[in-house]
């Protein structure tokens, strides 16, 4: 990144005003997002009603909302079933319901590989938000012997692409 080209006091001044705004609100809709699937989350046999679509070894995304900003799914998870290693193009926050995920971070190592940082289990009750400030790289597995069953909620209209992953990585080896 270059030195700024605009110095002047206040064509400067409103673009960083601009930028602060800009934090706030994605700061603020993190917040909401966190809070609404709190809410969530508590409400007894949440997805009861709902008839969740479920493969033997993968995991399956089952819609249940979206508009032009936003997608909601329930994804279940049977033992065994992960994720690709990947980054999204959106917001994703997602709370676990039932069950137990871990979550494994990477770093990228050029533009197709990764390597693993960390990693923690996932147990119900769980809230994570971020933006695709990234990259974010991760992986969500289920490697325990029951099943598990998350609320994702993502910050793209459903219409316009089919997933919020933004890139896959191959893990590197070092």
């Amino acid at each position: 990144m270059g030195l700024p080209l605009l110095k002047a006091r206040g064509p400067a001044d409103e673009l960083k005003k601009l930028s602060d705004l800009s934090r706030d609100l994605a700061q603020q809709y993190l917040r909401s997002a966190h809070a609404t699937l709190g809410q969530l989350i508590r409400v007894p046999n949440l997805l009861g009603g709902v008839s969740l679509e479920r493969e033997p070894r993968r995991y399956t995304r089952n819609f249940l909302f979206g508009d032009s900003s936003m997608s909601a799914w329930a994804i279940v998870w049977p033992p065994g079933s992960s994720t690709s290693i990947h980054d999204h193009h959106c917001s994703c926050c997602f709370a676990v319901l039932r069950g137990s995920l871990r979550e494994i971070w990477f770093d990228a190592v050029g533009d197709d590989r990764a390597v693993k940082t960390a990693e923690a289990l996932r147990a119900p009750g769980y809230i994570a938000c971020t933006l695709p400030s990234g990259p974010n790289i991760h992986q969500m597995t289920n490697d325990r012997s029951e099943e598990a069953i998350s609320i994702h909620i993502y910050g793209f209209d459903h219409r316009s692409r089919a997933s919020s992953v933004e890139r896959e990585y191959r893990l590197a080896s070092l």
